[in-house]
């Protein structure tokens, strides 16, 4: 027989991830680290705490699925010249192509959730790399398996 707070936890669908048990996953773009929370099934997406250090510049990229981005601190200077700091929300629309920098002496850190693919482009628009939810969370096993550590499901079912 099962204990009544197993058969509750099968009814409820909340998942949660302790800061504690949270890694930093290091880019390979310097001054850029990335700490997961959830990967959507089918490929549909990820929701992410991104870090990115004073000078470092996000990439041309292209966003096959919407974005939703919540500053919690420091600065990012967008490509139109919009500057994006501690509270402020930017919703960027599927096909949204965009670059930015972060400024100040402050890292950024945001709460990103990123649905489909980003694609990061080259000259002409060509594609040179793809960051999806099975790419991240390719990378965040690896990333577990080289500081010896369990990787905590953060997928969903």
């Amino acid at each position: 027989m099962t204990t009544p707070s197993t058969r509750l936890h099968d009814y409820l669908p909340a998942r949660f991830s302790t800061a504690a048990a949270r890694h930093w996953v290091p880019s390979s773009s310097p001054g850029k680290s990335s700490s997961p929370l959830r990967f959507f099934a089918d490929d549909r997406g990820f929701v992410e705490l991104l870090r990115m250090e004073p000078g470092t510049v996000m990439p041309l990229h292209r966003h096959t699925g919407e974005i939703h981005a919540y500053n919690l601190s420091g600065t990012r200077k967008l490509c139109t010249g919009e500057l994006i700091g501690p509270g402020d929300y930017v919703y960027e629309p599927p096909g949204n192509t965009d670059w930015w920098k972060i400024v100040g002496d402050e890292p950024m850190l945001a709460l990103v959730i990123v649905m489909g693919t980003v694609e990061f482009l080259g000259p002409g628009g060509v594609v040179t790399g793809r960051a999806s939810a099975s790419s991240q969370w390719a990378e965040y096993e690896r990333h577990c398996r080289s500081l010896g550590v369990a990787t905590p499901d953060l997928r969903d079912r």
